[in-house]
């Protein structure tokens, strides 16, 4: 597929490199787990380190691409085994570690579809998602199993819970599975090993699963449109909403790798500061850094704005890849320089806005600039700014070639004029684009319209041709580079009896650091602090969706419809506050 001609008022008015011509070649079959592992076997990758794992407990673990290529490959016959099916959902809740992407994709090479969740999510969160995509295999480590197996009560799909402990590749022969091999049964089970929880789930030790298997089946011939993997994002019914993504995701990404990513010819390495059950982690570090053959670096424990410094001098990174919050963090609370990092040569940031003050303090400091990008879970990135054209702070950047972005009217699916504000709007057979909402077809015919997938972001072109982004018209708070939707929040806060009501909404502190808070509306002779509320919050949502302020307030401004006026919450109208 050509990369469509811009229209005339979209033309930059000034003289810039001209993109090349986008065509989209997608085979027949593919599969993501194939093309990030197995196909580097047998050239000069398979050998190379794949993925380096700094662990504050555990220490440091690495693979290399014929370790990654082997452990997936006997995860997906562990799956087989287990009776794991075709597009049969794997939940994964994992730390970083190497369980990761063994599970991750080699959940793929079975033809299943792998469910990332968040380790900052509470059990209930979890508890949801299980029954919500109705997960057969659960994969998390002994730690999280500990707040979970009390929890998972009534999941009739759940059968089976592998449990990890600190990593999987690679395998010693005549390792751990010499001692387990006689133990397991027919179903790739331990027998003795192997502990009933509730009713009829089996928990398992992945290790020992893993490491008792000698032989494996090919993997399974997906095709490219088939289901691969499913995220959930903040939804606006107060419950998160799964997106299924299929494996032509993975070439989908190719346009952002080329045009975000700076990958060249050199053995690049790539620090990433996030986790990988984050869609901006998924794609920028494993899937396009494994799919092209690169190594990845990435940390489980405290963040620390030192420790990212000396991460990359330590495995000498060419990329790093991180949201504002952590490069702000760096610039204020160390006193590196690009001297204490001589191979970094490319740093990239999404998730929210870096401020030019950020930039400017980051290029003066370290001698390089940060790309941003825009994208979201439906899509990944598909804005973003490049190495071939200058960067205009506070721009997006570029659409990327392969994408044709337009903005249109979102009722007439009209394109505005230039310089107007429209909705950021993609062909619906963008190979990016996402499958389905998963089992809301109305919410999927919402965003589908004709031919266009309605992305619900607005933004505006300048002369010169780069995007303005201005984002959603809606209510979704981006707090430290996390989308959380303020209905979630509310949901969950009105379960507590002293609540009559309750309004989630950003509080910006600084440029770059908004909050998320809470404004709450007692019952009639509640007797209950603001504190109690929010350790109640903490208690039920997940850290990053947890209101960090509880206001209690007499009233809310409201629309004469009774509807609440987000944008007049104000500190200002409450008659208490959490410490």
């Amino acid at each position: 597929m050509n990369a469509p001609e811009r229209p005339e008022h979209l033309e930059p008015a000034m003289s810039f490199p001209s993109f090349e011509p986008w065509r989209w070649n997608l085979p027949s079959h593919f599969n993501i787990g194939v093309a990030c592992t197995d196909a580097h076997l047998g050239t000069a990758v398979a050998d190379k380190l794949a993925m380096i794992v700094e662990d504050d407990e555990l220490g440091v673990s690495t693979a290399t691409y014929q370790d990654l290529a082997e452990a997936t490959s006997r995860f997906a016959q562990l799956l087989r085994n287990l009776g794991v099916r075709t597009e049969d959902r794997v939940l994964i809740r994992l730390p970083n570690s190497l369980a990761y992407p063994t599970a991750f994709l080699g959940t793929m090479k079975r033809g299943a579809i792998a469910v990332p969740t968040s380790t900052l999510l509470t059990a209930e969160e979890v508890l949801y998602l299980a029954r919500d995509s109705g997960a057969t295999v659960l994969v998390t480590d002994k730690t999280m199993w500990a707040g979970l197996r009390d929890r998972l009560k009534g999941l009739d799909s759940l059968k089976y819970v592998l449990l990890a402990e600190g990593g999987v590749p690679p395998f010693e022969k005549g390792g751990p599975g010499g001692i387990y091999r006689a133990e397991m049964n027919g179903n790739g089970r331990n027998a003795s090993q192997a502990a009933l929880a509730k009713g009829s789930l089996t928990v398992i030790s992945l290790e020992s699963a893993l490491a008792a298997i000698d032989t494996w089946e090919a993997p399974h011939p997906t095709r490219s449109h088939d289901p691969a993997y499913l995220v959930y994002t903040s939804g606006t019914t107060g419950y998160p909403k799964g997106v299924l993504h299929a494996h032509r995701a993975m070439l989908g990404r190719e346009p952002a790798a080329r045009y975000w990513f700076d990958f060249n010819a050199e053995d690049d390495r790539i620090v990433h500061s996030g986790k990988f059950n984050w869609t901006y982690v998924l794609g920028s570090g494993l899937m396009d850094p494994l799919y092209r053959g690169k190594t990845v670096i990435v940390h489980e424990g405290k963040n620390d704005a030192e420790g990212w410094i000396r991460l990359i001098a330590k495995h000498s990174a060419t990329i790093f890849i991180g949201v504002p919050t952590i490069y702000r963090q760096i610039l204020q609370k160390t006193a590196f320089t690009g001297a204490d990092v001589p191979t970094l040569r490319h740093c990239m940031s999404a998730g929210e806005h870096l401020s030019d003050e950020m930039l400017g303090l980051w290029r003066e400091r370290f001698g390089v600039d940060i790309y941003e990008a825009v994208g979201m879970s439906e899509v990944s990135y598909y804005l973003s700014e490049n190495i071939y054209r200058p960067i205009r702070p506070g721009s997006a950047g570029f659409p990327q070639p392969g994408h044709d972005v337009r903005l249109l009217d979102p009722e007439t699916l009209k394109e505005v004029a230039a310089g107007e504000e429209g909705m950021i709007c993609l062909p619906a057979d963008d190979p990016g684009l996402f499958m389905r909402y998963w089992n809301l077809p109305e919410e999927t015919g919402k965003v589908f319209r004709e031919r266009w997938f309605l992305t619900g972001d607005y933004a505006r072109f300048d002369e010169d041709g780069y995007i303005w982004f201005l984002g959603r018209k809606d209510d979704i708070i981006n707090s430290f580079g996390y989308r959380v939707s303020p209905h979630e929040i509310e949901r969950v806060m009105k379960t507590h009896p002293a609540v009559a009501d309750c309004a989630a909404t950003g509080e910006e502190l600084a440029a770059d650091k908004v909050l998320v808070v809470a404004y709450v509306m007692l019952h009639s002779g509640a007797d209950v602090s603001a504190d109690e509320l929010a350790a109640f919050g903490r208690e039920h949502l997940a850290g990053y969706k947890a209101p960090k302020i509880v206001y209690l307030a007499p009233d809310f401004p409201r629309t004469k419809n009774g509807k609440i006026i987000r944008k007049q919450l104000r500190p200002e109208i409450a008659v208490g506050r959490s410490a």
